[in-house]
């Protein structure tokens, strides 16, 4: 798991770095997710697979494995939140691969991540859809809609991670509205649900196969990784702070969280 280590450690070092010079916010929410973002960027294939973030707001580490995967350049990447750049601090569709359908406005890549899917279904169609949620998408209306379409539908070829860190923009997720039990109401759904912990990347890997903890498989059914994460990881005086999810950057911060990452 070395490698995914060391990959992980790059993203959270550029991606701070595209933070600060573009002042922008969200470093929690993109540190949160990196974890899940190593394995299933490094996993999925360009050739029959689509990935969909649907925390678009993590985008700046998106970007960071898109440009790392070669579907993005060096310059698309470093022009992140510049003036006149495509790539934004909320993903918008463009002709690349993982970034055909927009994320950020929450709930609605989810219902394209199954449209995906159901495509690629009638079609007889080779490879998986991927969608990265964030925990916070679980309260919206369009996400239990889809996920009902998706198991009437059989869509064993859609698997959704949840970044489950527990907050969002204005506090802790299950106070301003309780999505527990998540791992039951998904069941009851009739997909397959998996629970891990979202930065043990043996956890992350096995997932793809299962079974891993707490793994129930339904026959034909869509599948949900609850993964556990913790937001701002890497840094440890964002670690669960809910301040990183709008706070920007001094130039003391910057320095005080690269020192931490470079060791």
């Amino acid at each position: 798991m070395y490698k995914y280590e060391q990959i992980a450690r790059q993203a959270r070092v550029k991606v701070l770095s595209l933070i600060y010079k573009s002042q922008v916010s969200h470093i929690g929410s993109n540190f949160s997710a990196i974890d899940i973002m190593t394995v299933l960027l490094e996993k999925a294939d360009v050739n029959k697979d689509e990935v969909i973030l649907s925390k678009g707001w993590a985008a700046a580490a998106w970007y960071f494995f898109l440009n790392r995967k070669g579907i993005i350049t060096d310059d698309e990447l470093n022009s992140f939140c510049q003036p006149n750049s495509k790539f934004i601090g909320l993903t918008e569709p463009q002709n690349h691969w993982g970034l055909r359908f927009a994320g950020g406005s929450m709930g609605l890549a989810f219902p394209a991540a199954v449209g995906f899917a159901l495509s690629k279904k009638l079609k007889g169609e080779k490879g998986t859809v991927y969608c990265l949620m964030s925990d916070g998408e679980m309260q919206i209306g369009t996400t239990w809609e889809s996920a009902l379409i998706a198991a009437h539908h059989k869509l064993d070829n859609l698997v959704v991670f949840v970044d489950n860190n527990n907050l969002q923009a204005m506090g802790k997720t299950n106070e301003i509205l309780n999505i527990r039990p998540l791992k039951d109401k998904w069941l009851d759904f009739g997909w397959s649900v998996t629970a891990i912990n979202g930065h043990v990347f043996e956890e992350i890997e096995k997932s793809f196969f299962g079974p891993v903890q707490q793994f129930v498989k339904l026959s034909e059914s869509p599948s949900l990784i609850i993964a556990k994460t913790i937001k701002g990881k890497g840094i440890s005086w964002m670690e669960a702070d809910n301040l990183w999810h709008y706070s920007r950057l001094s130039d003391e911060d910057y320095q005080k969280a690269l020192k931490e990452l470079n060791g």
